[in-house]
């Protein structure tokens, strides 16, 4: 049936079964907006691993990963491993977003720029999880027809999938994304390696897959399309806009404790990065034995390996972990989103009634959201064409995140002139004028959005020096020392259910001068405020992340010498 066996629809329907349980079960824990939107800040660190794997990992990621290892070799894993270098400061950007106790991105952007720029940021946040949701939707749907030999169209699979996630996310948000991305995460690792074995064996070892192919295809840098400097540029591009990706105040804020946080969002996302080398070997395996596939036509790769290799019920397993990747993304971009227009745009103009009300329009908003990716989805040609745009969106604003948190002189001005300038750039080396190449486009308009950040802030008048001093007294006061902050009559937007860090040093006084200060905060004063006692998180986890960083490069450099 649909080109599936009764063992493939039977693992699938009990997967479904299962996830819908799971999310009415949470749907008890959901009373107010802060539960929709944050889980009320209550997350341990497994969920926030789990959490983190669930709401990164995208269908659609695989099938563009091993669709361009398909056809240029082991470089195109950089279309996802150009955040492996922008991992280890995950856990020194964590914090921040704890500490400020903001629901949104776009609450950053209003309290540290004011309401332009907010509003500004909210579009593009809107905008970025539409999208996103459509990429996500895209891929799947490609993946699944492949498998069942076109029986199931693309557009078939979108609309039943759609529907399958909204069922329990409406009711659960977050707390229900927090209870399922545990079950999400392992199915995640499923997915990125349980073809490979089974690709071996009919390509008759590593050896003669190796004699198939050219040198090229083995090495992680291309010589076209991923050059060394495209890796160059996409990393640095990465560095600046993840911080400003809309769910990432969920995915890095939504712990009961800091530590939570940092552990949860880089931990969780180094499991990715190593799941990523799996969909690269599957599509460097698929040429060997699948080899005829060009142009678009290479983002059919993954889902013809599932199809030609794996056994009755695997592909069953297999297109249940497909599903899973759907549930977890979809879910935090369809929460994250509706936050963002709640807080963000729907307050602006409508006066505020009641939590229960927020509430009820968080989830119609997150209903439409859906609807915009379900549309793009359905009509988007390619999933690299809409991954690039996303790349360079996220930057324009990730210049104004970055300068807001170390710079006390950057203002709503340059944010703006930032932005706008940035964006002339990109359009003007971009595809519609000059058509440069994209790495020639990100050495453009990231300088140009730094320069023009830094230029225009000096030029105009600074920040309301109450809304800076609130600010940065956020980011000064660690997670558990709420109460310096109401002594000082500081808002906090929600505190949640948050509990003070814990330090192994004996001693009393502020967590900051026990080793719980920020370097990215303190930046421009390390010279004369740096010790490692004073920096002794910020600074063991971050050369922890950078060994991470360093045994996952070398894995892959040694599974590629095999053969």
């Amino acid at each position: 049936m649909w080109g599936l066996s009764i063992a493939d629809l039977g693992i699938i329907a009990g997967y479904v079964i299962l996830i819908l349980w799971l999310g009415l079960r949470a749907r008890k824990g959901v009373t107010s907006s802060g539960d929709y939107f944050l889980g009320n800040r209550r997350a341990t660190k497994l969920k926030m691993i789990a959490n983190a794997i669930g709401a990164g990992t995208h269908t659609n990621q695989a099938i563009l990963v091993a669709g361009a290892t398909y056809e240029i070799g082991l470089a195109g894993v950089w279309y996802q491993w150009f955040f492996l270098f922008a991992t280890p400061f995950f856990w020194i950007v964590a914090p921040i977003y704890r500490r400020l106790r903001y629901v949104t991105l776009g609450d950053f952007f209003q309290e540290r720029y004011g309401s332009g720029t907010a509003i500004a940021y909210t579009i593009m946040g809107l905008l970025f999880f539409t999208l996103n949701l459509g990429l996500i939707m895209k891929g799947t749907g490609t993946a699944i027809e492949s498998i069942t030999g076109g029986q199931i169209p693309t557009a078939t699979i979108v609309i039943a999938v759609t529907i399958f996630f909204l069922l329990y996310s409406l009711m659960g948000g977050l707390v229900s994304a927090l209870s399922v991305n545990l079950l999400q995460g392992v199915f995640v690792v499923i997915l990125s390696f349980l073809i490979i074995p089974f690709a071996l064996q009919a390509g008759g070892g590593m050896t003669a897959i190796k004699a198939s192919l050219p040198e090229h295809m083995f090495s992680f840098v291309a010589p076209t399309e991923v050059t060394f400097i495209f890796i160059v540029m996409v990393v640095l591009n990465g560095l600046v806009g993840v911080v400003v990706e809309p769910h990432h105040m969920a995915i890095g804020g939504a712990g009961k404790t800091e530590m939570n946080c940092r552990t949860g969002w880089t931990y969780g996302n180094f499991v990715k990065r190593f799941a990523t080398l799996g969909w690269a070997f599957i599509g460097v395996f698929a040429a060997s034995l699948f080899p005829g596939l060009a142009g678009a036509d290479r983002e059919q790769a993954f889902g013809l390996a599932v199809a030609r290799l794996l056994p009755s019920g695997l592909i069953g397993l297999m297109i249940a972990a497909m599903v899973a990747m759907v549930l977890g993304a979809c879910h935090n971009f369809m929460v994250g989103g509706s936050a963002l227009f709640t807080r963000n745009l729907y307050r602006r103009f409508v006066p505020f009634r009641s939590d229960r009300h927020e509430l009820l329009i968080g989830r119609i908003a997150a209903l439409v959201i859906v609807v915009g990716g379900v549309t793009i989805a359905l009509t988007l040609s390619s999933v690299l064409q809409g991954i690039k745009f996303l790349w360079q969106i996220t930057a324009f604003f990730g210049i104004a995140f970055w300068a807001g948190v170390v710079w006390k002189r950057a203002n709503r001005y340059g944010v703006m002139a930032s932005v706008l300038l940035a964006l002339a750039a990109a359009v003007v080396t971009g595809p519609w004028v000059l058509n440069w190449p994209y790495h020639l486009q990100i050495a453009t308009y990231l300088p140009v959005g730094f320069v023009a950040m830094i230029l225009v802030s000096v030029l105009t008048p600074p920040e309301p020096a109450e809304k800076l001093r609130a600010f940065y007294a956020l980011l000064h006061t660690p997670v558990g020392e709420e109460q310096q902050l109401k002594d000082k009559g500081i808002p906090i937007l929600l505190e949640g259910e948050g509990i003070a860090a814990t330090t192994s040093e004996s001693g009393s006084g502020p967590l900051e001068d026990r080793g719980h200060s920020l370097l990215v905060v303190d930046l421009l004063s390390l010279p004369s405020l740096f010790s490692l006692r004073r920096y002794r998180v910020d600074v063991g986890g971050f050369a922890l992340a950078i060994m991470f960083v360093a045994c996952i490069i070398g894995i892959g450099l040694w599974a590629a010498q095999l053969g």
